[in-house]
């Protein structure tokens, strides 16, 4: 019993924090604006969100610095340029390819092919070690006396 009771106060407890969503702007064309900019930008604490899903209060800032942005008449590209002279390339859900983003671009298929690598040498080297030996003619009849005991 008193195992349901605290169940019940936690699931009470995550109905206390939830709130409704409230539009940010007036303006129906700046709310998809607002959108889609966050669609492609990623919540700095979530990090595997996109700012447009994220609750964090983080993300609340930086919807109302991009609503800032947007009512100042800046274009979708002077709000992301200026979002990543603040926090750096990975603000954005999908970085350009630059040199300073190769690593996040190709980094995972260089791993990935490196990995690939080192286990054809291993297999190749476990092969070659489980080859069945080749015996003397001194040791086959050794082998067939011992059998035939």
């Amino acid at each position: 019993m008193k195992y349901i009771c605290i169940f019940l106060m936690t699931l009470c407890m995550g109905l206390v924090n939830a709130r409704e969503a409230v539009s940010l702007v007036d303006d129906p064309i700046e709310e998809a604006r607002l959108v889609h900019i966050s669609q492609e930008l990623r919540c700095l604490v979530c990090q595997n969100e996109s700012l447009s899903s994220s609750r964090a209060e983080l993300a609340d800032d930086l919807r109302r610095e991009v609503r800032d942005l947007i009512r100042s008449n800046k274009s979708d590209q002077e709000i992301k340029d200026f979002l990543v002279s603040r926090y750096g390339d990975f603000v954005l859900y999908r970085p350009e390819v630059k040199p300073l983003t190769w690593v996040l671009w190709f980094g995972p298929f260089v791993v990935l092919l490196i990995a690939g690598i080192f286990l054809l040498f291993y297999l190749r080297q476990r092969r070659a070690t489980l080859q069945p030996q080749v015996l003397s003619d001194n040791e086959r009849a050794r082998v067939e006396q011992l059998l035939k005991d």
